[in-house]
């Protein structure tokens, strides 16, 4: 059977696949980058916004005229300007009519636009919208060339390439978004401010960045908020383009009489849920994680007021809430990463001056096409009016030709040499303009637009001028949108943090009595109340008891292990129930061959004599073990083959110690060195054998250890009295075999 040829075989082409992923990857985080993700630094605007606007303003919906449907505008966008799904342009359009989400709405919504509570808009075709007059000022001179325009993407349409950007909205709104390698999120600040920087920068060009963060002081967030950063902090973020702002919500303290008090939280940070703020509050409150409050309520209506009950009238309000920022969204960072395309649609991260010098070299490009644009209309119109008043001064003889000359036009542009435009308008001239009071009007017109030309003429010669009517533009832009209106008022406080509270534990957990208890397998748990220690308590087959130890839920469990590490657990983290608790090991990182030599509780102020098995050892004071992460804190350093077994807390003035030899040695605990880390000296010689247990007593009151009939005390210490690094004697009569003063 004979092979058929294959079908257009001179199309395939053969590739290789990395390249060609790479090639095709590529243009997809471009496109993602340039058209969907990243704004432009000149409007601030991504293009499926641009495109909104645009698309209203097509349809006419300014802030005087009245509302149209979402779904409308929708339609509009998507069938024209911008090929994407109709929820992620209804969700873009949304946003910008959101007073919570953007410092100056776009959109003037109508209907369910969703609340701060994070509950959605209504459906498109319920809700409606306009434009807002912020939203014009953007799109000023649209219609004047201000900007490019370019084919939509089917070819059939045109839209802009830009807006004109009569107000800085890049800074004003900000922006968010995030690409293929690469994101960026501004925060919204104060229009008046920064018209102030604006200003500031044309006055100054060579200024630094200083000056201008003093003029713009910081973000100013539509949900208000407190911002409790220095002004150092906020100049290196806006010199670097990237950094942290720490925003904490609005609190007051309202008295109730007879010493009761009640907070009320009236703004919380940007872009904070309500609703899921008070679900996380409540929910630490029902786990007992914040014993200093006792209900929390939201009274809110249109503004935010959510109100925190106190314990008792003794809690301070400044603990209470100190707590709560640590522990909830009341109080949040936002990450500033100030990553725009520039006027050649690259993507830069910028610091403020470079933002604000690319908005007002936009400004000038757009002052300068204007009034290009304004001078040729006037020159149009004056070459018309020209003519008019040519045709005014020859009035029977430009009547005469149209009667008795068969081309009228003709005959006009020859006698009195007319321009084709003159000609046609002086024919196309109505009777009723023939009135002396017309021609007078249209010298006054030809005087005023003379005039307007002059100025234009001399604006597009002088670049001083063309600044100065930039920065009379942007004063207008400040007194419009300023601090005196409603909209304009800065709602963003600064604060200086205040000095560090210290928060008690037991403010942040409620103080119970509990019992720790650790398996020789390595399990640990707690039950609640101090239970007796010589309980049976209950372990999984072939576990029993190696440690149980009475505490409180806001105590911290110190843990130290053969290896000379000493670990730190918080009580209120250890499992408690009826089973058998959980894996130490999934708390802290112990060694696989390492076991646990002690358990006890955290006493501030506390010394401990920690010693290993072959008999050596020194003091370490309690600001040492702490550990502050769960891989520990090595604190004894050991030889090969050597453990350490020993952590006792110094309780008197003098230490026993005995080894396997069943050689005891009593000596003074002074004689043993402080030290933060190290191997420590010898506490006791051995020919053979090792360490086998230690007592610290004080030297009236003797050791004791356990014999049969019970414990006895010893005072006579003469026989086993010496210096440390000594063998020691042999002990007492009827000391335990096991060579332990005490039963475990």
């Amino acid at each position: 059977m004979s092979e058929q040829p294959i079908e257009n075989e001179e199309k395939i082409k053969n590739v290789h696949l990395a390249e060609e992923l790479s090639s095709r990857y590529l243009s997809y985080a471009m496109s993602t980058i340039v058209s969907r993700s990243l704004p432009d630094v000149r409007d601030g605007l991504k293009p499926v916004h641009r495109r909104l606007l645009y698309a209203m303003r097509q349809l006419h919906l300014d802030p005087k005229s009245g509302f149209k449907k979402c779904a409308r505008v929708v339609g509009d966008v998507i069938g024209k300007y911008h090929p994407h799904g109709d929820s992620a342009v209804y969700g873009a359009m949304v946003r910008l009519a959101q007073d919570f989400s953007v410092r100056y709405p776009l959109v003037d919504g109508q209907g369910n636009f969703g609340n701060i509570d994070g509950d959605g808009a209504a459906a498109m075709r319920y809700t409606e919208a306009r434009l807002t007059e912020f939203a014009m000022a953007l799109m000023e001179g649209l219609n004047e060339d201000a900007v490019d325009f370019r084919e939509t993407y089917d070819g059939e349409e045109e839209e802009p390439v830009v807006m004109p950007s009569m107000v800085p909205n890049l800074l004003c709104n900000g922006s968010a978004g995030i690409a293929v390698g690469m994101a960026t999120q501004i925060p919204p600040h104060n229009l008046s401010e920064v018209c102030d920087a604006l200003l500031y920068l044309i006055a100054n060009p060579d200024c630094g960045i200083e000056p201008l963060v003093s003029r713009l002081k910081g973000p100013d967030f539509p949900t208000g908020g407190i911002i409790v950063d220095k002004f150092e902090s906020i100049l290196r973020t806006y010199t670097e383009g990237r950094g942290v702002f720490r925003i904490r919500a609005k609190w007051e303290k309202e008295d109730l009489g007879h010493g009761q008090y009640q907070i009320v939280v009236k703004e919380i940070p940007y872009q904070v849920v309500k609703s899921k703020l008070i679900e996380k509050i409540a929910a630490l409150l029902m786990d007992k994680k914040i014993p200093l409050l006792s209900d929390i309520r939201d009274e809110s209506s249109h503004d935010i007021r959510i109100v925190l009950e106190p314990k008792n009238r003794t809690v301070d309000a400044a603990l209470l809430m100190e707590h709560l920022f640590k522990q909830t969204e009341l109080e949040s960072r936002f990450n500033m990463n100030m990553n725009v395309l520039d006027s050649e649609g690259v993507p830069h991260v910028m610091d403020i001056k470079q933002v604000l010098r690319e908005f007002l070299n936009h400004r000038h490009i757009v002052l300068q096409r204007r009034a290009n644009f304004r001078l040729n209309k006037i020159n149009a119109r004056l070459e018309i009016l020209s003519g008019y008043l040519i045709a005014y001064l020859n009035l029977d003889e430009i009547i005469r030709i149209i009667r008795e000359e068969e081309d009228p036009k003709a005959a006009m542009i020859k006698a009195f040499n007319l321009t084709d435009n003159q000609a046609e308008a002086i024919l196309n001239m109505k009777l009723r303009s023939l009135r002396k009071l017309e021609e007078t009007e249209i010298k006054q017109e030809f005087d005023d637009l003379s005039s307007e030309k002059g100025e234009l003429e001399a604006l597009l010669n002088d670049e001083g001028k063309r600044w100065e009517a930039l920065a009379n533009e942007i004063r207008q832009i400040r007194e419009k949108f300023g601090k005196k209106t409603a909209l304009g008022r800065r709602r963003t406080e600064f604060a200086e943090l205040p000095d560090d509270i210290e928060v008690p534990l037991e403010a942040i957990i409620e103080k119970e009595p509990i019992t720790v208890i650790l398996s020789q397998k390595g399990w640990i748990r707690c039950i609640k109340g101090h239970a007796d220690l010589s309980e049976d308590f209950k372990f999984k087959d072939d576990d029993a008891l190696q440690f149980a130890i009475h505490a409180q839920t806001t105590d911290k469990i110190i843990i130290f292990d053969t290896a000379g590490k000493f670990f730190t657990i918080p009580a209120s983290e250890i499992p408690s129930g009826r089973g058998f608790g959980q894996p130490l090991r999934l708390m802290i990182d112990l060694g696989i061959s390492d076991s646990v030599s002690s358990m006890f509780v955290f006493e501030p102020g506390a010394s401990y004599v920690i010693a290993s098995d072959t008999g050596r050892g020194f003091v370490v004071d309690e600001n040492h073990i702490l550990a502050q992460t769960r891989n520990g804190r090595k604190i004894m350093n050991l030889a090969d083959d050597e453990h350490s077994v020993f952590c006792r807390k110094i309780t008197g003035n003098m230490i026993a110690i005995i080894g396997e030899n069943r050689k005891l040695l009593i000596f003074k605990i002074e004689e043993i060195p402080s030290m933060a880390r190290g191997r420590g000296v010898t506490l006791q010689k051995y020919k053979d054998g090792k360490l086998s247990d230690i007592q610290i007593f004080n030297e009236e009151e003797g050791f004791c250890y356990t014999r049969a009939g019970g414990t006895k005390t010893e005072t006579d210490l003469l026989a086993w009295l010496g210096h440390r690094a000594q063998v020691g004697k042999l002990a007492p009569f009827g000391f335990p075999k096991n060579n332990k003063f005490l039963k475990d």
